[in-house]
């Protein structure tokens, strides 16, 4: 019997995946239009993004409230603007691909 088959992990998430993916939406809408947007590209962006900032893990309802409450403040929502920006930089300049 396998590990997780003893226990729900289907309710653990990290929040900072739905502000990171919200904020790439948001930069890549002003990008250049010769930034290449296949989905190696896009999803390259968001793994570099959120090995920068911050994860937000929850599980109860109680980790949802502090959760929220995190991603509320300045100082988190401008450090993944700015994971983003570079994530994007990053990746325009060295795609994974030819």
């Amino acid at each position: 019997m396998a590990f997780t088959d003893d226990y729900n992990f289907d309710l653990l998430k990290n929040e900072a995946e739905t502000l990171v993916i919200q904020e790439m939406e948001q930069q890549l809408n002003s990008a250049p239009e010769n930034m290449c947007r296949c989905n190696e590209c896009i999803v390259d962006i968001a793994a570099i993004s959120l090995n920068t900032v911050k994860p937000l893990y929850r599980f109860s309802l109680l980790g949802t409230l502090y959760a929220s409450q995190a991603m509320t403040q300045q100082a988190y929502a401008g450090s993944v603007k700015k994971a983003v920006a570079q994530a994007i930089e990053k990746v325009r300049t060295n795609p994974a691909h030819d």
